[in-house]
């Protein structure tokens, strides 16, 4: 596969990704203008508890079918993949029927009370969804990323129909027209539809991958799956621990958190936090961009690449900081993505998008581990994050609530940051512009200060156009730092208008 196809093939696959994540994140006002603050802290946690259920289902079997897919001992990629279908197609099996032996109890664990059939929905889901991993990881083998881009996007854009059809269209119809849908519909069944409608969409997907199934000998090879399960469990431990640092806040919350609406502040943590993934969905577009960059450079003369790390570097930290102003200027208008009664909890959304910053530098800097072949760092450094935010939780949730779960996310990528930072210097050094990044962070700080705590009138029109200006300055300084003209901005555009 040439240089032009891996592209192609990247953008496809990192555009499918980020427009699904930015479809799912629309869901988020309906959920929380529809349902109560508690109902959507219960949706909080089962897909909290759901992602880390998902990693521990495929346990690392997607690496391990590409690594075992090309290896020369093993000939015969479809025998790696019939042995992979077939084995998570046993452990989704017992999955599913352990967690209907153990129904009620888990039913009580997972905040559903009265309603076990929500968690038997997302036990079929979690398990439909880890077996269709494979046959997923299948078309990028073969280098169809056409096909899974367009099942990816039917899968959310099913699942978004769903959504709107049981929460918005069958309530109104059961008002207009009750003979229509009240043969199926039940009121009561309230968040569930949430997770049937994912159930559904999961399982139509499944059924759309058939054709990958089939045309090759179903056969297992128990020698082929010792192998493979003893290079993917490693993977398994990094998948959970990265999970876990990104999940386990809102899954111990409840446990932690002594209040009678724990519930309820949950889901006003998990609805607030959802604001900051504008940042997760900049650091998920730069990671597609980074990872093919990075490894392209490393073909190149040391300095030279070494010196695009750096100004890999300090672009991300620019756009990052300038997407951080951006949202924490507009918040007052950005916080009607969620219903008013989440309000409250809007002074997490500058914590965890710093938190996501952080854990964007992070990612830049992983560069050294990835390039020496030293991978193993990234699990330490996961789990590392992992001990912080634990202990972190535990010490500030009781007495701060979802906040202290906010300031342990922060914590926990600056210490991952400052650990990958501090080791890589040694092992691999890159001379990073730290006083050029330091600086734009001091500006982004003052300007953020002003525009927060300094720049207050009665009218939010003026509020909003100072904070303009302070945007524009934040613009200007990176300008003339960098060097950067108006002419060159605007030359690849007007090239492109001349070409025409």
């Amino acid at each position: 596969m040439g240089i032009k196809s891996l592209a192609k093939d990247t953008a496809i696959y990192g555009m499918s990704s980020i427009i699904g994540r930015f479809l799912n994140w629309c869901l988020v006002p309906l959920y929380t203008h529809m349902f109560s603050a508690e109902q959507y802290g219960v949706v909080t946690f089962v897909y909290s508890v759901v992602a880390l259920v998902l990693i521990a289902l495929t346990y690392g079997m997607e690496t391990g079918f590409f690594r075992f897919a090309n290896h020369d001992r093993w000939r015969d990629p479809m025998q790696v993949y019939s042995t992979v279908l077939i084995s998570l197609a046993t452990s989704g099996a017992f999955f599913i029927a352990a967690v209907a032996l153990a129904l009620n109890p888990l039913t009580s664990m997972m905040r559903c009370d009265g309603h076990p059939s929500w968690v038997m929905i997302m036990a079929v889901c979690v398990a439909v969804d880890a077996f269709s991993a494979i046959p997923f990881c299948y078309l990028r083998f073969r280098n169809r990323a056409m096909r899974f881009a367009v099942l990816k996007l039917v899968n959310i854009g099913l699942n978004i129909g769903l959504n709107i059809f049981f929460i918005l269209l069958c309530p109104w119809l059961m008002k207009v027209a009750p003979s229509t849908v009240d043969w199926f519909y039940r009121p009561d069944f309230s968040i569930g539809y949430i997770f049937l409608a994912n159930g559904i969409s999961s399982v139509v997907t499944l059924a759309m991958l058939l054709p990958e199934m089939r045309g090759f000998r179903w056969r297992f090879c128990g020698k082929l799956f010792r192998n493979m399960l003893a290079y993917s469990l490693p993977l398994l431990v990094l998948g959970l621990a990265g999970i876990m640092n990104q999940t386990i806040d809102k899954i111990i919350f409840p446990v932690l958190y002594k209040g009678p609406d724990v519930m309820d502040q949950l889901g006003i943590y998990g609805a607030n936090y959802k604001i900051a993934i504008v940042m997760v969905m900049f650091i998920q577009a730069f990671r597609f961009a980074y990872e093919p960059f990075i490894f392209a450079q490393n073909k190149q003369d040391g300095r030279t690449s070494t010196a695009a790390y750096s100004q890999a570097m300090k672009y991300f930290v620019i756009f990052a900081l300038f997407i951080f102003l951006g949202v924490m200027f507009y918040l007052d208008i950005l916080k009607y993505f969620i219903a008013p009664k989440f309000f409250s909890g809007l002074a997490v959304v500058p914590i965890v998008m710093l938190a996501e910053l952080f854990f964007g530098i992070f990612f830049n800097l992983s560069v050294w581990y990835k390039l020496t072949d030293k991978t193993i760092w990234g699990a330490w450094f996961s789990l590392l994050g992992l001990a912080v935010t634990l202990a972190m939780n535990a010490f500030l949730v009781p007495s701060m609530g979802y906040m202290g779960c906010a300031w342990a996310a922060l914590t926990c990528y600056t210490v991952m940051m400052a650990a990958s930072y501090l080791i890589g210097r040694r092992r691999y050094p890159i001379a990073y512009h730290l006083r050029r990044l330091g600086f734009y962070a001091a500006l982004a700080a003052v300007l953020y200060a002003v525009g927060i705590y300094i720049v207050d009138t009665r009218w939010e029109i003026v509020n909003f156009a100072i904070r303009a200006v302070l945007l524009a300055v934040y613009c200007v300084a990176v300008a003339k730092t960098e060097h950067i003209s108006g002419a060159e901005l605007l030359r690849p555009l007007l090239a492109k208008i001349g070409r025409r």
